[in-house]
């Protein structure tokens, strides 16, 4: 399974692509995609929009996964960061693609055991995790791969159980939603053409 991590933010926003199974991972790529602070919002929004559609396009995950927003001291940091975090969601639905909402508390315990872990024992653990010969760095980036981890180990270990106790796949459902928006797609075309 290879799981696209996205660590949202509007100034930084961390994009890491890791491959594996439960138990085994390895990393595809990772990078952070930066934003100008006193940039209007909606165009900061369209960058990252485009930049993230790049990486989807580029490595073609199987599932994306997003840290859950919580609300902050600092409500202009929550609402930047809610809004980065409507990004990935709307790819995932607009490419049926399972979609995941992992807890920082989730993410640092499967990656290193404790949920209470530190952004520098997250980082240390995804390094040893991944085998890579340097950390990832910044912070954004290490936290993206620990959201991918975090996926192949939890989330897409519970989506496969869950699947095969209900006796369906989850590409049923990403099917059904590929068709409709297809078939959408095409009678927009249409329209556009000006054809009925």
């Amino acid at each position: 399974m290879r799981v696209l991590g996205v660590d949202p933010g509007l100034t930084r926003c961390g994009i890491g692509v890791v491959e594996g199974r439960p138990g085994r991972a390895a990393m595809v790529a990772v990078g952070v995609v930066r934003t100008p602070h006193g940039t209007d919002t909606g165009e900061r929004l369209l960058y990252l929009q485009t930049e993230l559609d790049e990486w989807i396009d580029r490595f073609q995950p199987d599932a994306i996964a997003v840290e859950r927003v919580f609300a902050t001291n600092n409500i202009l940091t929550a609402m930047g960061t809610a809004q980065a975090s409507a990004l990935p969601m709307l790819a995932a639905a607009g490419r049926g693609l399972p979609l995941a909402l992992h807890t920082p508390t989730e993410v640092k315990a499967a990656v290193t055991g404790s949920g209470r872990a530190d952004k520098q024992q997250v980082t240390t653990m995804v390094q040893r995790i991944l085998g890579l010969a340097e950390a990832p760095r910044p912070a954004d980036a290490a936290d993206a791969l620990a959201l991918g981890i975090c996926h192949l180990w939890r989330g897409g270990a519970d989506a496969a159980r869950e699947a095969a106790a209900a006796g369906t796949t989850t590409q049923t459902g990403a099917s059904r939603l590929q068709q409709a928006a297809a078939a959408e797609r095409a009678r927009l075309k249409a329209l556009r053409a000006g054809q009925p």
